[in-house]
């Protein structure tokens, strides 16, 4: 036999855990075919001479619904190692839609997850109106990766309910009757499963709540069950328990969660989970739980970032400390060059910093209510802002926070803030770490990565482009904390395991995930030791001129999807063997 690719060389961490081995694979048709000396020749070779050699990487949480539909590349993620992605989590997405819905999906998609609306509004093909017919659009076009596509909650109730379904009325049995058909319809024509969003932060760009957030017990189980009998599918769920409303809503909230993966006969479920400031103990309680749930035969997971959930901010972004200043308002529009220019201005500094910030949250307006919360708390919040560096840095202590240099040069926070956001030409990041971050380190999150029920996730790819680049998720396990972190690190192989066969167990995916004979070739060749994130960002490369940032990665030799070479040191190359994977 002839190969039509050798990678040689290479120490093997085959997805399972175990000590890796150093061995040559190779390929054929796209698939493993030989694992060892593989001494037949090869079309083609790749060196993994100092590297190792993992199967490629599952991202189970991003967002990349819309831009599928007109960008071959799926950058960042493609980037990353990522050879298979699920998107259309938290409940969000743009099927099914009728006719006379796609803005209103469009300025759903733009407040939950700050995509630009005209990029959407100019990039989007709707070409489809079933959820069928959207996975035949998004298939149509090659990619460089694989993608599975879940079904989420807020367009199926558009689509059945039209205007009410934005008004929190409730789901009549025959609304909940036709939107469990359609989600039948879609996991039949094989989507990855069904996504629901319960969340006060997510608001549409009309700063509403979003369509399914006050769903009902009935409507929620009714729906779910639409899963029931079938030998595939997964529940994706994302909470966070009314944290912003008064009293403690975690029981009454759980019990509801717990109601709707029940409903879902059997099948795998993962909800997302982190520290938040405001109850910092929840996530302990999500964890007991989801052990208590398993312990009675079902399979509920949690999905964990490796860092901090947080934000960039910045000149550039969509937020940072200044923009509700009554100057800044009046400025905003202006080019990034000619606001630095008016802001380095004396005069226009000292008049700036004596406002009263404007409200920017309430209704007509996508910003999410804890932007006021922030500016209007700045010289407290300033002490979680942190400059992100040229060698990013996300596990700072406190007193490199932005609000302990203000005290020490003697300085207002709001001050320190306004002179930062004009460092580099206006283009200097503020990382604010919202969430995972309470202690002002990550040994909480070590807690959460090692748990035995934490899957890693929350990558949001394809998603927040203006304020996050988390699609990064991967190569920060497997540089920070599997080589960097002076304490609390993680096994290389167990974090290969994670990014790999524990997300295809999850899913069901039995041809992916390890380095095995007969398995798809979705091979990562990564020199570790130079595995390197470098500082994010702003490209205008989204459609209408839109932005969104970009993290450049060094280390990744190749990245092979179905054994064509789509990363090739770290550059994507023109192949394009990426396809929609139908599950079932």
């Amino acid at each position: 036999m002839t190969f039509d690719l050798k990678i040689t060389g290479g120490l093997l961490y085959d997805g399972d855990g175990g000590d890796p081995v150093r061995a040559d694979i190779g390929v054929k048709a796209g698939r493993i075919a030989e694992i060892g000396k593989c001494e037949a020749g090869a079309a083609r070779t790749i060196d993994a001479d100092g590297a190792i050699v993992t199967p490629g990487f599952i991202d189970l949480h991003t967002h990349y619904d819309g831009q599928v539909s007109w960008d071959e590349e799926m950058r960042p993620s493609v980037n990353h190692g990522v050879t298979t992605l699920i998107m259309g989590n938290c409940g969000v997405g743009f099927a099914p839609v009728k006719p006379q819905d796609h803005d209103r999906l469009v300025r759903l998609m733009e407040g939950v997850e700050d995509i630009p609306g005209t990029a959407l509004h100019e990039g989007l093909t709707w070409d489809w109106e079933s959820f069928p017919d959207y996975m035949n659009a998004i298939d149509a076009m090659p990619h460089t990766v694989d993608f599975g596509v879940m079904i989420g909650h807020d367009p199926v109730r558009v689509y059945a309910m039209g205007e009410r379904a934005s008004s929190h009325e409730k789901a009549s049995e025959e609304d909940i009757a036709q939107m469990r058909a359609i989600i039948r319809e879609a996991m039949e024509a094989g989507a990855a499963g069904f996504s629901i969003g319960r969340t006060d932060v997510h608001r549409t760009a009309d700063g509403e709540w979003t369509p399914s957030a006050e769903a009902s017990v009935n409507e929620l189980t009714g729906i779910a069950s639409a899963l029931d009998g079938l030998d595939h599918g997964v529940l994706q769920i994302v909470n966070d328990f009314n944290l912003e409303r008064e009293g403690d809503q975690f029981d009454k909230e759980f019990a509801i969660v717990e109601a709707f993966v029940r409903a879902g006969g059997g099948k795998p479920a993962s909800i997302s989970l982190m520290q938040r400031d405001m109850a910092p103990d929840d996530w302990r309680r999500i964890l007991v739980e989801t052990e208590r749930l398993n312990a009675d035969g079902l399979e509920f997971r949690v999905q964990v970032a490796p860092r901090a959930i947080g934000v960039f901010q910045g000149l550039q972004c969509t937020f940072h400390p200044i923009m509700a200043q009554p100057s800044y308002v009046e400025i905003k529009d202006k080019p990034l060059a000619e606001r630095v220019a008016i802001m380095r201005d004396p005069a226009f500094k000292k008049q700036c910093l004596s406002e009263t910030p404007v409200k920017l949250a309430g209704e007509g307006s996508s910003v999410p209510p804890i932007a006021d919360t922030m500016i209007a708390a700045i010289e407290l919040v300033a002490n979680k802002f942190f400059r992100l560096g040229e060698t990013p840095d996300y596990e700072q202590p406190a007193d490199q926070s932005l609000g302990a240099e203000a005290k020490r040069d003697g300085v207002s926070a709001m001050e320190k803030l306004y002179d930062t956001c004009l460092e580099m030409d206006g283009r200097q990041l503020i990382y604010f770490p919202i969430y995972n971050y309470t202690d002002f380190n990550y040994d909480n999150v070590y807690k959460m990565l090692t748990h035995p029920n934490a899957l890693p996730g929350l990558s949001d790819g394809g998603a927040h482009v203006g304020t996050i680049c988390d699609a990064s998720f991967p190569t920060y396990l497997l540089s920070y904390w599997c080589r960097d972190r002076d304490h609390d690190r993680i096994d290389l192989a167990r974090a290969v395991q994670m990014l790999t066969a524990d997300g295809a167990d999850y899913l069901r995916l039995k041809d992916r995930g390890r380095l095995r004979k007969g398995m798809r070739a979705d091979i990562n060749v990564i020199d570790h030791t130079k595995l390197r994130l470098g500082t994010p960002h702003m490209v205008q490369d989204l459609p209408a001129g839109g932005q969104r940032l970009l993290q450049p990665v060094s280390g990744y030799r190749a990245t092979l999807v179905a054994g064509e070479q789509v990363i090739d040191n770290d550059e994507v190359t023109d192949a394009r063997p990426g396809r929609l994977v139908r599950f079932g």
